[in-house]
């Protein structure tokens, strides 16, 4: 067996394993690059004009190239669960209501292009994303900021609506990457592939064809973290098999994203003892999203009655063979405040009780609908669970179920949009809280452009967010689900976990990726261990 599993104890391995860090310090820039496999595929187009702009990008894909060329003022530890200092030397609140959070920046900090960074680029930077407010973007995220300002040109404070204890978290996410005030416009996207930020790295080439693209450790860099290699490149496949062969052959040293269910049974028995598997629990989600307004959709009981037939461990057995447990609810396993509500309200999968739910509410069977997915950015194994999804709706005799697959560049787009009634969307979250699995989707201006709301929900929320011990606020949350459950605009699915497969001459590998699935690429080294 290859594989190594990282146990995580509660909480503090959400962020990162237990497991001591093995990689090599790579003070120098030379010597061959990583290089990392992904079937994530970028395209600068109409639908997607600015890729890798803060103000626009948020998804996985695109935040594991941010993550490492942007710089936020806080960022996600290596272990344990609080935000510790990346380009502030100082954070905190400076009240006792939670309402005004204080930064102080580290001195000599510059962007890539060598121009300085100081506090107003800050306020330009959070004021951008607030002010662009790109229907697929994460102003969201900012949604309880009443103002931002630089006091001087080293310190920077936020005045929030109302309190927020998660606020740092929010902080650590490349929404609140720090771009150069001098290169991006402030009321509107930059186009293209370019990146200018303080991060570790530097975006040094991209390949227009989409074949690859570099990362080179970027010599302005002035922060506190250990970067045990000098570049990085990624390659892009189109396939899960055609990437698992390239790393076979030794042409990529790791891949991440997307490993099918089927390759981590290979991986994990495999007689190749030079690639290693490495398991660690994920809060990565599944789901499908209604339209609550939509023709169909926007009954509750064809939503209700979809509850009832769906069966995720059939999901989860026979399209993810175990890589993935059923879900019951947005807030993953794990984290303070899950409740299986979704089983509480249904139970088992039960064809006789939506015969009755769509009866009674006098919809008319079978139910023509159109489920819709991605092709293209959750993995391989996306057609098949709709398939089985497809299935199961249709052997009930009561739906008449259509599958559709779209291109990643045009889904997402479409599917902010509500073009799609019903459709199936992942999640990343931005921080391990059951605020990131509850806010950005029912919250006014949520990420998914739902129009469903809930008045109930929208007093939990700020409620929830004064409760600086977070585990207090699990009662609070549990309602929350409910109340999803009961009016179904979302159905949840499956809670996936997280693999890598590298060569064995490749160090840091269990350190590579944080809670939200974001590839860190200074921890890949290669050779001896520390």
């Amino acid at each position: 067996m290859n594989r190594r599993t990282v146990v995580l104890p509660a909480l503090a391995g959400l962020l990162a394993p237990v497991l001591a860090a093995c990689g090599s310090d790579a003070s120098g820039s030379g010597g061959d690059p990583i290089v990392v496999g992904t079937t994530d595929h970028f395209a600068a187009n109409k639908e997607t004009p600015a890729p890798f702009d803060p103000a626009a990008a948020y998804d996985v894909a695109t935040w594991n190239v941010m993550r490492n060329t942007f710089q936020t003022l806080v960022r996600l530890p290596r272990s344990g669960t609080q935000p510790e200092m990346d380009a502030a030397t100082s954070c905190g609140f400076s009240d006792a209501q939670n309402e005004q959070y204080r930064c102080k920046l580290r001195d000599g900090l510059t962007f890539s292009n060598g121009n300085e960074l100081d506090a107003k680029d800050v306020e330009f930077s959070i004021k951008r994303v607030m002010g662009i407010k790109h229907p697929s973007g994460p102003a969201s995220l900012f949604a309880n900021i009443d103002r931002v300002e630089a006091t001087g040109a080293r310190e920077v404070v936020f005045h929030l609506k109302s309190p927020d204890a998660t606020f740092p978290y929010k902080l650590t996410t490349p929404a609140a990457a720090i771009v150069d005030s001098e290169t991006y416009p402030k009321d509107r996207l930059l186009k293209g592939f370019k990146v200018v930020g303080s991060g570790p790295y530097t975006l040094d080439d991209f390949d227009t064809k989409g074949d690859k693209a570099t990362l080179a450790r970027n010599s302005h860099y002035e922060g506190n973290l250990k970067i045990r290699n000098g570049k990085i490149e990624m390659r892009f496949f189109d396939t899960p098999e055609a990437m698992e062969k390239a790393l076979k052959s030794s042409d990529i040293d790791l891949m991440s994203r997307s490993i099918s269910p089927d390759q981590v049974k290979r991986l994990d028995t495999a007689a190749d003892q030079n690639i290693k598997l490495v398991e660690q629990p994920g809060q990565e989600i599944r789901y499908l999203t209604f339209n609550t307004e939509g023709p169909t959709t926007g009954k509750k009981a064809v939503r209700k009655a979809i509850a009832e037939i769906v069966n995720r461990k059939e999901i989860v057995s026979k399209v993810y063979s175990g890589s993935a447990e059923p879900l019951y609810t947005l807030i993953p396993g794990g984290l303070p405040g899950h409740r299986n509500s979704f089983f509480n309200t249904y139970g088992e999968p039960d064809p006789g009780a939506a015969k009755t739910t769509l009866a009674e509410a006098g919809v008319d069977t079978p139910v023509k609908l159109t489920l819709t997915y991605t092709t293209d950015h959750y993995g391989s194994a996306t057609a098949k669970e709709f398939a089985t999804l497809k299935k199961q709706l249709n052997n009930s005799g009561l739906f008449d179920i259509d599958i559709k697959g779209v291109p990643w560049n045009k889904f997402q787009p479409r599917a902010t949009s509500q073009k799609y009634e019903a459709y199936g969307y992942g999640w990343y979250p931005d921080f391990p809280d059951a605020d990131n699995f509850t806010a950005p989707f029912f919250q006014k201006d949520n990420f998914l452009g739902s129009p469903y709301r809930n008045k109930t929900i929208d007093k939990i929320i700020p409620q929830t967010r004064r409760m600086t011990e977070r585990s207090r606020a699990g009662t609070a949350f549990g309602r929350a689900q409910d109340i999803v459950a009961r009016d179904i605009p979302v159905l949840p699915l499956w809670q996936g976990k997280q693999y890598i497969a590298a060569r064995d001459d490749i160090t840091g590998v269990e350190w590579a990726l944080n809670s939200s699935s974001v590839l860190q690429f200074w921890e890949l080294g290669r050779g001896a261990s520390d």
